[in-house]
């Protein structure tokens, strides 16, 4: 297996082994044989070994388990180096890579099985018997070690890859409604890579602290993936632990990291925090839509800038950012677009709004994903579903500044209209989340009979002192001062727990339906 390299993917990583080839691409804190054999379960490896891998894999997948182009390749699993090395093997053989989202349930996992069709399903020991619960046309099961474990044939022939094949497919959470899956092509991730290098100007000797799921395009695709394509070290941990994280900063030191808003909080949260040094990092981003603002100024407060990147499963994601020198001054802003995006904010005819003007955010780049995929009818991965002449139409409301800086205030769906005034519900979860005695918050529109709607606050009161005091009425009297009075909430609801997607996002039509005692 080799000679020239077909896939752009992978024509990438084999220069980098040639060039770049010393060079440390993967520390990984989690090697299960390692772990048994020696107690000490860190596999680290320069570009060389990572490329070596990759070929290994690579006629694995060919020789012994029949993976022919457009055939699909799943992977059940926490994160893992393998993981990289078999998604870099899938676009050698132009065949899909399907990360599937460990925390959904096998019913769940079964719905995107039968979409997507899978030929082979990989996954750990943890979720093995998730895994031989799954049934699919044909599938074959196998556990991640038997890619790696023997040596592999040679000089198998590769198939003719270009670049506008799929590589990635990634089934988004279903909040509402079936799992849907973005098809990612080669040219897309590679399009993603230079946004993502756009954003974080990565730099020689670059350390990524890398933590988060690899089922999703955040943990892949914002900063991992990225960062191995422009030739940085990679620090991957099986899922994110604040006091692992913490225990990064001391032992590999990594420049740069991405967290979300229930990871930030673990972190802040952890007795650690505070006696930890940052000084390592040269920035963190961050993934959502909703950042707390409060959030950001703890650690900004702590010399680390915090960067965001907005984004979809269906746009790459990288698509709108805000850069680690403009975190500071432009603080809870989502930033600018990439350099080869283009970004429109829409009203509800479809016409441009003018700045300052809140409009739906419509994204058009070439990290866009192809279409959504469907396994009934449709040619693979071309069905152009959810995109609308190039543009693919987020859902999510924005505000242009003059300068062209971008500021997301919300979910359409979630906006609620009280006696014609617009409130978006982040305007008061931000102003919740530094009130005492609040662990989680979430805002929703409720139907009222005088007003349209009124919103109404659910809160999660926290486990401490503060929290079993925390009433009613201290909630309000908190958001007086803070924001409009038709803003403020006509409810204050307390909750033991929020309802969730599988990706730990706030599932607002449940909310509503247990206010009002309907279906969803």
């Amino acid at each position: 297996m080799s000679g020239h390299e077909a896939s752009p993917i992978a024509a990438r990583f084999a220069q980098l082994a040639h060039s770049n080839g010393a060079q440390p691409a993967i520390t990984f804190r989690g090697d299960e044989r390692k772990a048994t054999q020696i107690g000490d379960s860190t596999l680290a490896y320069d570009f060389a070994k990572f490329w070596r891998r990759v070929q290994r894999v690579t006629a694995h997948l060919q020789s012994t388990w029949g993976v022919q182009p457009g055939d699909r390749v799943a992977w059940l699993g926490f994160n893992h180096e393998l993981q990289l090395v078999s998604l870099v093997a899938c676009a050698r053989l132009g065949a899909v890579f399907l990360p599937l989202n460990f925390r959904l349930a096998v019913p769940e996992l079964q719905q995107v099985m039968q979409d997507a069709q899978p030929r082979l399903l990989v996954h750990d020991s943890h979720h093995a018997d998730a895994a031989h619960a799954l049934h699919a046309s044909d599938l074959r099961h196998t556990h991640h070690d038997t890619l790696i474990a023997c040596a592999s044939p040679r000089d198998l022939p590769l198939p003719a890859v270009h670049s506008d094949v799929p590589l990635l497919l990634v089934y988004t959470s279903g909040t509402t409604g079936v799992p849907k899956g973005a098809v990612h092509t080669q040219a897309a991730l590679l399009a993603n890579a230079r946004a993502s290098a756009w954003a974080h100007d990565f730099l020689e000797g670059d350390k990524v602290l890398s933590t988060l799921p690899m089922f999703h395009v955040g943990g892949l695709c914002i900063q991992t993936l990225p960062a191995l394509l422009a030739g940085a070290h990679v620090v991957l941990h099986p899922r994110f632990d604040p006091k692992a994280w913490l225990d990064e900063m001391n032992t590999s030191r990594p420049t740069l990291s991405l967290l979300v808003p229930a990871t930030m909080r673990a972190l802040f949260e952890h007795p650690r925090w505070a006696e930890t040094s940052l000084t390592c990092l040269r920035g963190i981003m961050t993934g959502s839509s909703n950042v707390p603002v409060v959030y950001l100024e703890t650690l900004h407060a702590r010399g680390v800038p915090a960067g965001q990147v907005y984004g979809t499963t269906e746009t790459g994601p990288v698509s709108i950012v805000l850069r680690l020198p403009d975190a500071m001054a432009r603080l809870g802003t989502s930033g600018w677009p990439h350099p080869e995006a283009q970004v429109k904010l829409i009203d509800t005819q479809g016409q441009e709004v003018g700045p300052g003007e809140t409009g739906e955010v419509c994204i058009r780049a070439p990290n866009l994903m192809r279409g959504y995929w469907s396994a009934q009818g449709q040619e693979q991965g071309q069905s152009g579903l959810g995109l609308q002449d190039g543009w693919f139409h987020s859902g999510d409301l924005g505000q242009r500044a003059e300068d062209g800086c971008i500021t997301i205030v919300g979910r359409s769906k979630d906006m609620i209209i009280s006696g014609g005034e617009n409130i978006y519900p982040a305007e008061i979860e931000n102003q919740l989340v530094d009130l005492p005695g609040v662990a989680e918050s979430a805002v929703v529109g409720v139907a009222d009979a005088r007003w349209g709607e009124v919103p109404v606050a659910v809160l999660v009161r926290s486990l401490d002192a503060a929290g079993q005091a925390l009433s009613a009425k201290a909630v309000l009297s908190h958001l007086q001062t803070r924001i409009a009075r038709f803003k403020l909430p006509r409810r204050v609801v307390f909750m033991d727990s929020l309802p969730k997607s599988a990706l730990g996002k706030v599932q607002k039509p449940g909310l509503q339906a247990l206010l009002t005692g309907t279906n969803p």
